[in-house]
């Protein structure tokens, strides 16, 4: 009886489901969405070209679909009868989907990702409480967007509620999504290596702290969305050494805020994983120095006292600034003499914040610790990882990544 249970609740979740995806369609360059009837007149969704291009020529396109808040599987499909191209696909605040892919002329090219969509919302009663640079961004608002980056035209985009694990992500500028360039963060680039059965929900601010990611009521909002299963990842540190006063530190308050998250995590069935902060680029006398005093450490006690996987990313990522050395690890970071980018009118210098490619090595030290580190997430990742030591990084003439023009090149809160 309770396998035919089962079996109906099942079929019933697929009708459920089927009932609420969102089929939209490309003729002409004009996007349509469909059902079983046909055509449906909808004022929800929008479809329209960005002023902002690529440094090579290609134009974008955003879709934007109003939405609750919610995990929904994207289907992409192009249409590639007649030409070829690359692709380069980018969720909400320019969270990477795809990258670079070649769409073969005369092949089907259909690529699947999930998107997670939120709003600052908690309750009737309770929201998020958002900087007014934060606010405006596409991560917080009533839609979900892609941004599609391809001389392909499109031929449909599928959109539907799914019910996926989600790997939440709390942490500062080192972490979150970018929609400004040349800056950008292993946490926005991470989803470009999973596959379409699990989330990533980004809560990472500039200039994060474990008190402001709690007093602000982001941490709250992440509580309120995660489900028995979910991951909540944790790499604060970097702005917190710079508190100061009575109760402040690495072992006193810091470890109390984190002691506090994890506590809650696990009283909703979620597993939490901590990371110790991203090292920064300070050398002296030609080795590279430690800046971030005992807060790695005092991540790494925690971690052990209270039984959670642990990610040292300050030995990482000294390990990948020592392969590149003092001068070539520059490039891991945003480091432009003014006008190598359009509009960019002022030398950019910062030893803090990563790069496109320094974001992606991190990205990759991240994933290949996670393989390492917990084998149950191997199922969620991509086919054909092939491994990352930071030791042996990439070379960075083999990465390719265009940067959009008109993107406001301002640097982030945090140091």
């Amino acid at each position: 009886m309770r396998c035919i249970l089962g079996i109906l609740f099942t079929l019933l979740s697929l009708l459920t489901v089927e009932a609420q995806s969102r089929v939209f369609e490309f003729s002409d360059k004009t996007l349509s969405e469909k059902d079983s009837s046909g055509d449906k007149t909808s004022l929800d969704y929008t479809y329209y070209s960005l002023t902002e291009e690529m440094t090579s020529g290609v134009s974008a396109n955003r879709f934007s679909i109003a939405l609750p808040d919610g995990n929904y599987r994207v289907t992409v499909t192009f249409d590639s009868k007649r030409l070829s191209g690359d692709a380069t696909i980018f969720a909400e605040s320019s969270r990477l989907l795809l990258m670079n892919q070649p769409i073969e002329r005369g092949e089907e090219s259909q690529h699947t990702f999930v998107v997670n969509k939120r709003s600052p919302r908690i309750s009737d009663s309770e929201s998020a409480r958002l900087k007014e640079k934060i606010a405006v961004k596409r991560n917080w608002d009533d839609s979900l967007s892609l941004d599609i980056y391809c001389a392909v035209p499109l031929k449909s985009i599928v959109v539907e509620p799914v019910n996926v694990r989600t790997i939440f992500l709390c942490g500062d500028s080192t972490v979150c999504d970018y929609d400004d360039e040349p800056y950008a963060s292993w946490g926005q680039i991470l989803p470009l290596f999973l596959g379409d059965n699990i989330a990533v929900a980004n809560y990472a601010e500039s200039g994060e702290t474990a008190s402001s990611c709690m007093s602000s009521k982001r941490f709250a909002k992440a509580l309120s969305q995660l489900k028995s299963g979910d991951y909540l990842f944790i790499e604060l540190g970097h702005n917190d050494q710079k508190q100061q006063g009575a109760g402040k530190g690495a072992y006193y308050s810091f470890t109390h805020e984190l002691k506090t998250m994890i506590d809650n995590v696990r009283m909703r069935g979620g597993k939490p994983v901590l990371l110790t902060p991203l090292q920064r680029r300070r050398w002296s006398g030609g080795q590279l120095q430690d800046s971030h005093n005992d807060y790695p450490e005092a991540v790494r006690v925690l971690a052990e006292r209270e039984g959670v996987p642990l990610i040292d990313l300050t030995q990482l990522t000294t390990t990948l600034l020592t392969a590149f050395g003092e001068q070539q690890s520059k490039q891991l970071y945003v480091h432009l003499p003014a006008n190598t980018l359009p509009n960019q009118t002022k030398e950019l210098r910062d030893n803090s914040h990563f790069s496109p490619f320094g974001a992606y090595q991190v990205a990759k030290i991240v994933v290949e610790s996670l393989h390492m580190v917990m084998p149950e997430l191997n199922e969620y990742f991509r086919a054909g990882w092939s491994g990352f030591s930071p030791a042996q990084p990439d070379d960075p003439n083999d990465f390719e990544w265009d940067i959009r023009v008109g993107s406001v090149y301002s640097k982030p809160a945090g140091n």
